[in-house]
């Protein structure tokens, strides 16, 4: 059975010349088709030098099925390769952000943002046709101000399903224990949705390296709820980014467990305060 993601995976990590015109046109036409002019919801996805990841990103979103109206666009963040092009040539429009990080790129998407709602959205990660309309629908509930949800890796040569399944079951478990007391550090934000207003209000800090969803997300604690989605349906699936920072899954495994292990006090309290993954205090 294919999975939903397998056809994107024909021009994931390739450059965005090999990518086959087809490909392009019908990207395009699909997301012409879900622009909103009255937009509930606001996609905005970010990018540095994503050119090999952008186009499946792209026509992952490109197939969505969601009853919300949508508006899509991007935030180059100052590319030095064809990330501004993918745009172009998918038709979305987008915004230049000189400064560089995922804070300010951010930033600049919600600033023009017009919908009720933000999704954010990395470039490097591909999202399953209900995700936008299963976060939605969870943000449409009382008193719910920001969603999070999960996400998987692309299956590769150097990782084995076995170890995948098992880093991931383990990483969700802890997620979702730790989202009961502390939501803002089960947060990440290539699956982040919140309210535009509220956001708009508290601004995204743009001062440290990482960390920025989740000190919004405790912000956004004063207005209302953070739920943490479990369901598949919001599963989106991403490259191996900070996994392969501590090299073989066994060992940032291990590295994760072990600061799991010094912060399990925090999974049974609530704090007025996030640190961020620099260790820098933030309030």
């Amino acid at each position: 059975m294919t999975k939903w993601y397998e056809p994107y995976l024909e021009v994931y990590e390739k450059p965005f010349a090999d990518a086959p015109k087809s490909v392009i046109d019908k990207v395009r036409r699909n997301l012409q088709k879900l622009q909103s002019e009255s937009p509930f919801v606001t996609i905005s996805l970010i990018g540095y030098n994503e050119e090999k990841h952008l186009l499946a990103c792209l026509w992952s979103l490109s197939e969505m099925k969601c009853k919300y109206p949508v508006e899509i666009i991007g935030v180059d963040n100052d590319s030095k390769d064809r990330t501004a092009e993918v745009f172009e040539a998918c038709g979305v429009p987008y915004y230049t952000e000189f400064q560089h990080s995922c804070g300010f790129a951010r930033s600049c998407g919600l600033n023009h943002a017009r919908g009720k709602y933000h999704i954010n959205i990395d470039s490097d990660t591909m999202y399953p046709p209900h995700y936008v309309e299963t976060m939605i629908d969870m943000l449409e509930q009382p008193g719910v101000v920001a969603v999070s949800a999960l996400w998987s890796y692309v299956p590769d040569k150097s990782h084995s399903k076995l170890g995948l399944a098992f880093y991931e079951t383990a990483r969700d478990m802890h997620l979702w224990l730790q989202s009961f007391k502390r939501p803002e550090l089960s947060v990440r934000g290539l699956v982040f949705a919140y309210r535009t207003d509220y956001a708009q209000e508290v601004g995204i800090r743009t001062d440290i390296k990482r960390g920025e969803d989740g000190y919004l997300a405790l912000q956004l604690k004063t207005y209302g709820r953070i739920v943490f989605v479990r369901n598949r349906k919001a599963r989106a699936i991403t490259g191996y980014g900070t996994v392969g920072v501590d090299g073989s899954l066994l060992n940032s495994f291990q590295v994760r467990v072990i600061k799991a292990i010094k912060g399990i006090t925090g999974l049974f309290t609530k704090k007025s305060e996030y640190k961020d993954e620099e260790s820098n205090l933030i309030k």
